[in-house]
């Protein structure tokens, strides 16, 4: 499952993210309001965690406003405050649970296993984009020349991408979105990656492509399609 953990702690932000994949969660990272409701309203989450007290927005706005536009996910807001006034205002505005700080870590998985069982829809475990998919639950990526794993940055790039079709995706977002904020890696991860992605999907006879655009990004297309 994939959540949007927003924290501007940025140290506990991490052990968080850390503990989240840990668990088997697809974790994005944002340090402040204004990046939360920007992630909240072009990507498509599972679930979200999101502390009140945060700077350029708080996350009661950015729930309030994640709402408004129709963003249905369960949201868990961490908070610092255990005023009963506080607690309510953030269920009034969407809130699906919250947690006061400090926290026990068990706690915090308990509550978010708890709030995704009760919103849990079927989905499908894979991705797909002409005659490739993307298997979700192997790790694999299957097209009608066969099948192949990929490596985990592999799967987060390409999952990027197929659920982006046609987008043209710069280098720094796919750092930013796969390797995240504070990473260490060099930008040349991104082009290792994906020229790994670009042999397998040839491989698997794919009948799409990572293409470059010089100096804009990359983007998934069909081999037919021109710019």
């Amino acid at each position: 499952m994939k959540l949007l953990l927003a924290e501007d702690e940025k140290e506990l932000c991490r052990a968080l993210a850390v503990l989240l994949r840990k668990n088997g969660y697809t974790v994005d990272e944002v340090w402040d309001g204004e990046s939360a409701l920007d992630y909240l309203m072009t990507e498509d989450y599972d679930g979200a965690v999101l502390d009140i007290m945060m700077p350029r927005m708080d996350g009661i706005e950015v729930l309030g406003r994640a709402r408004a536009a129709g963003k249905q996910l369960p949201v868990l807001l961490l908070t610092a405050k255990s005023e009963v006034d506080d607690r309510v205002r953030g269920l009034d505005a969407g809130a699906d649970d919250y947690l006061v700080k400090p926290f026990a870590v068990k706690e915090l998985l308990a509550r978010l296993r708890a709030m995704l069982r009760r919103t849990e829809q079927p989905v499908l475990n894979v991705l797909a984009f002409g005659n490739v998919t993307l298997d979700s639950a192997a790790f694999e990526l299957i097209g009608p020349a066969g099948r192949c794993r990929l490596t985990p940055k592999e799967y987060q790039v390409m999952e990027l991408f197929l659920r982006n079709p046609g987008v043209l995706l710069s280098t720094e977002h796919c750092m930013e979105r796969v390797w995240g904020y504070d990473s260490d890696a060099e930008i040349n991860v991104v082009w290792v990656c994906i020229s790994s992605l670009r042999k397998k999907l040839r491989q698997i006879g794919a009948d799409t492509e990572i293409r470059a655009s010089r100096g804009l990004g990359y983007s998934l297309k069909r081999r037919e399609d021109n710019d």
